[in-house]
């Protein structure tokens, strides 16, 4: 890059202001969505747990999005595809999968399947089989 000759005083004292106080730029960083700002929906990808750490961390999403007032938890499960779990005879192919295990868990826990309004399979722009929402009550 070359540097441009000739550059007024007054160029340059525009430039020195814009950039002590940049008006037309927003910090993205400090700026909440629309989204963020209704507590509308919480995103949370699941790759990578076991059953049980995954079990324990939509515990506590679900009871800090509770507090929060979110309405509804995006969850994404993975689709199993790589599991290993079809090659031993004593574990079940759905529910040692998190797409299947974690509905299960919940409706099986009280205390969290009393938070819940709904748990359904995310529609395909969201993650289609491999992705959970949870819609949550208002209490």
């Amino acid at each position: 890059m070359t540097k441009k000759k000739n550059i007024s005083q007054k160029d340059i004292n525009t430039w020195k202001n814009y950039i002590k106080n940049p008006t037309d730029l927003t910090d993205k960083d400090n700026v909440k969505s629309q989204n963020d700002l209704n507590n509308s929906r919480y995103k949370y990808d699941l790759h990578g747990f076991t059953l049980i750490e995954a079990n324990e961390k939509v515990k506590k999403i679900i009871l800090s999005c509770v507090d929060k007032n979110y309405k509804e938890i995006l969850l994404i499960t993975g689709k199993g595809i790589h599991s290993n779990t079809e090659k031993d005879v004593y574990v079940s192919k759905d529910l040692s999968k998190l797409r299947y295990s974690v509905p299960e868990y919940i409706n099986s826990n009280l205390g969290l399947s009393k938070h819940i309004i709904s748990i359904s399979e995310a529609d395909k722009k969201n993650g289609g089989d491999g992705a959970i929402i949870i819609k949550l009550k208002r209490l």
